[in-house]
Order: structure tokens, then C-alpha cells, then sequence
């Protein structure tokens, strides 16, 4: 039987060490979080992601925004915030009411803010090998609670299932970076149950519940679900936990997983980011 990988007590640590830094801190770092629409499960995250940040004793601000919100007008927030010293991190909840362009509204985020990671500044210098300010918070979640278990990852073969610049391309290349050999499948990928088979480490990140059964993967391998589908019957992953289990040498759960991890990593990267606005200032 696989091994859990157990994200939700492994975050609930990293916030309790974020807690005990934070309380030495004579000056708090604030979290700004932008909400545009009322997507229901948007405010959920971001509800869970200001206790999260109020608990481990930062600041925060939730900018809430009508449904019908210009993009002009999302965008005169963000300036506001890039020009307020007292703002650390800036998070912008996708995705974002139907009209506006996202990318846009990312791109208008100074880089010393972004604590998901996901301006081209960032994203482009972990693209190149080089450190960003920050890493995108669910890759830099998996390659902790992959490193926190001691998995392997060096010559091994990894296969990411989808490739958004969320999870699947960030996570490729940070598993790049530890010399996995790494394969990017999608929508368009043929033979996929064959490639996944091939894997070491199978991440899932394609928001299609119960995709992944039991024939998809190899013995051993190391499985890592991203996905978060709402159902009738609950929160459901893309792996068929149930059917995977016994087969796996490693297993995320859905929900106890990646979901924390995400979170607590969008904290230590605000912290990180505090720290290093404070050192231009120095």
C-alpha cells in the first residue's frame, strides 16, 4: 500500500514556523488579495487564504470587485497597490469575470509583489534556470512535499498531465531543474494511458475527477494529484485514490494534498518577498 503524502500536517508546520518568524518581526508583512466576480469557489480560497495569512500573523487586505468591473479599473487597483510601501504581496484570485485579459492584469503586477509567481519576470527567470523573486506556489508545494518525504527524483522519468502556467509547465521545469526526465502530456497527447504508464512520477493537474485509474500507472510510482473538482459527491482529485493505492509506492490525497501546500507556500512566499523589499531598503 502507498504511502500518504501528507500535505495538510506537513503545511500546518511550515505556517507554524512562518508563525513563530513572523511574531519576531517589529513590522508585519501585509497580503493584498484582488476578487473580482463571485465565483463561489474563489471566495472560498480566498477566505481560507486570509485566515491562513491573519493566522501566522500577517496583515491583510481583500479587495472585493463587482462581477462587471472594467479592466481599467482592476488595473487602477493593482497600481495603487504596486505604490504602497506597506503592501508586500499582491494576489490577483483567477480566474478573473469573462472580458478582462488576464495575462494583462498579472503583467501589471510589480514582480517584487507577485507572490504566485506568474509574471513573466518570474516565470521567465525560473523558465531560464535562474532564481525568480518568488516560485508559483502549487509547484514549489510539490517539489517541498516530495523533497520532505526524501523521494528520489534524479534519472527519474516524470510525466505531467496538463500545462498551464499554474501548475503543469512550472512543475516541469522545476523537476527539470532536479534532474528528472520530464514529459509534458495534454489534451492532444495520443496514447496517453501508455505514456503515463512510463512514469516515475505522475502528476495530474488536468481538473478531470477520477481520470487517473489504477491501469494509468506503473508499480511504484510516485503519484501526485493537483486537481480540485467539485462534485456531487464532494471534492474529488483527478486520481482515483482508492483505485491507485495499493498500486503506488506514493500518493497524494484529495483534499489533505497539494491544496495545503499551495497555501502555505503562497505565505512563505509573501514572507519572502517582505524580506526582500526590506533589503532594498537597506
Amino acid at each position: 500500500m502507498a504511502v500518504i503524502l501528507d500535505g495538510r500536517t506537513f503545511a500546518n508546520e511550515i505556517c507554524e514556523e512562518l508563525k513563530s518568524e513572523v511574531q519576531k518581526l517589529a513590522k508585519k508583512p501585509k497580503l493584498a488579495v484582488i476578487l473580482a466576480g463571485n465565483n463561489p469557489a474563489s471566495q472560498i480560497y480566498v477566505k481560507n487564504k486570509q485566515k491562513k495569512a491573519e493566522y501566522i500573523g500577517f496583515e491583510s487586505v481583500v479587495i472585493s470587485l463587482p462581477s462587471d468591473v472594467t479592466e481599467e479599473n482592476l488595473l487602477e487597483h493593482i497600481y495603487i497597490l504596486n505604490e504602497d510601501d506597506d503592501i508586500n504581496g499582491i494576489l490577483v484570485q483567477l480566474p478573473l469575470p469573462a472580458g478582462i485579459n488576464q495575462q494583462r492584469i498579472i503583467e501589471a503586477i510589480e514582480p517584487v509583489k507577485d507572490c504566485d509567481g506568474f509574471t513573466s519576470y518570474n516565470f521567465g527567470r525560473l523558465a531560464l534556470g535562474y532564481k525568480p523573486y518568488v516560485y508559483p506556489c502549487t509547484p514549489k508545494g510539490i517539489i517541498k512535499l516530495i523533497e520532505h518525504y526524501n523521494i528520489q527524483t534524479e534519472g527519474f522519468n516524470a510525466v505531467v498531465i496538463g500545462r498551464s502556467n499554474i501548475a503543469g509547465k512550472p512543475i516541469s521545469m522545476l523537476l527539470q531543474q532536479k534532474n528528472a526526465t520530464v514529459t509534458i502530456a495534454h489534451s492532444y497527447t495520443k496514447n496517453l494511458k501508455e505514456l503515463a504508464k512510463t512514469a516515475d512520477i505522475l502528476i495530474s493537474a488536468i481538473g478531470r475527477p477520477d481520470f487517473i485509474k489504477g491501469d494509468f500507472i506503473k508499480e511504484n510510482a510516485v503519484i501526485i494529484d493537483v486537481g480540485i473538482n467539485r462534485t456531487d459527491s464532494g471534492i474529488k482529485g483527478d486520481v482515483d485514490f482508492n483505485g491507485c493505492l495499493n498500486k503506488a509506492a506514493y500518493i497524494t490525497p484529495v483534499p489533505g494534498g497539494i491544496g495545503p501546500m499551495t497555501i502555505a507556500m503562497l505565505m512563505e512566499n509573501t514572507l519572502e518577498l517582505y524580506k526582500i523589499q526590506r533589503s532594498f531598503k537597506n
